[in-house]
């Protein structure tokens, strides 16, 4: 089994997809981007929130597409993007660019403290800390 997999199987299992559609869009993520010399486990973090709908993902697919052709290595051009992002938006969408940043960053992700969010949001924010956990215990050479 090839890391991609291995990803998405430990996924699957903990049954941390919404739908078919943000599976789907995950697998295409890792599909495409998995074998790059920038991809890790925080950047896998960061799949998994962005496969969650059809906006985020697009938003992701630009930027790793960025990445691939600038032939990066890590994704320190992403952290920045996502930066800069955060600071675009508000509420719900702002802690989500904050999570990713912190995925990216290799560090753990806490809302601060009287964060107001949407139940929808504390859905997506609780699955995607799920979902953190999964990836971190899979080794990816199995």
């Amino acid at each position: 089994m090839n890391k991609q997999e291995a990803y998405l199987e430990a996924l699957d299992r903990q049954g941390l997809f919404e739908d078919s559609a943000h599976r789907t869009r995950f697998k295409e993520l890792l599909d495409c981007y998995g074998h790059y010399p920038f991809f890790n486990k925080g950047l896998c973090k960061c799949m998994y929130l962005s496969a969650w709908d059809e906006e985020h993902f697009a938003i992701i697919l630009g930027v790793l597409t960025e990445l691939a052709l600038g032939r990066e290595r890590d994704t320190e051009e992403m952290r920045i993007q996502g930066e800069a992002m955060a600071e675009e938006h508000m509420g719900g969408e702002y802690y989500v660019y904050q999570m990713s940043n912190a995925f990216l960053d290799n560090r753990r992700f806490e809302l601060e403290e009287g964060a107001e969010l949407s139940e929808e949001f504390q859905h997506i924010i609780s699955q995607a800390l799920k979902a953190e956990q999964v990836i971190d215990q899979v080794n990816p050479e199995s």
